[in-house]
């Protein structure tokens, strides 16, 4: 990542906040004076997804509506991280365990990457989870309505190949998961 530029932040109003989002107006300063406003930035909670893979062998993926498209999509697990998670990682732990039902050995970072840096301030923290193990006593979230799929390696890459995976950050995850698993090459 490069360095800040010397851009000035002149004035910051905030115009909605909740929960889930905060949407400023701002005025920005350029080094040469220019000015540019109104520049809306859109807030969002930090987020965290993993290829998650059971003692088995077998992919972890979610079959879950999505209102903002109108469709049910696959997609990876993940959620937001929420200010009373110890970690990052307990926060994929979390995730996980909440809508899947799964239990991991192992959860690893593979890194941060931004959705928007043009306007949203947020991250997806990306994770590869392996050894998973169902844990039939977990109560599941059921206000997403999560169906829980199970596929091979195989099965994902065709899924990946035949562009089943609608929500494009997690193609991210998928990539480096799938490297880091000596899945892809990269020169």
């Amino acid at each position: 990542m490069e360095k800040k530029s010397e851009w000035k932040l002149i004035a910051s109003e905030q115009l909605l906040k909740d929960h889930w989002i905060d949407v400023r107006s701002e005025i920005w300063e350029k080094p040469d004076g220019t000015i540019i406003k109104p520049f809306y930035k859109y807030g969002f909670p930090d987020y965290a997804t993993a290829l998650a893979i059971t003692k088995e062998g077998k992919v972890v993926l979610e079959k879950v509506f999505r209102q903002g498209v109108g469709f049910t999509c696959i997609e990876l697990p993940g959620g937001c991280i929420d200010p009373t998670d110890d970690s990052i990682t307990d926060a994929m732990a979390r995730e996980l365990l909440e809508e899947t039902g799964y239990r991991f050995e192992k959860i690893e970072w593979l890194g941060k990457i931004s959705p928007n840096p043009t306007t949203n301030n947020n991250f997806m923290q990306m994770f590869l989870a392996t050894g998973g193990e169902f844990d039939p006593d977990q109560p599941l979230d059921v206000e997403e309505e999560v169906e829980v799929l199970l596929v091979s390696i195989d099965e994902l890459i065709d899924l990946i190949q035949s562009q089943q995976f609608l929500q494009s950050m997690q193609l991210s995850t998928l990539f480096f998961a799938l490297q880091k698993l000596g899945r892809i090459i990269v020169k």
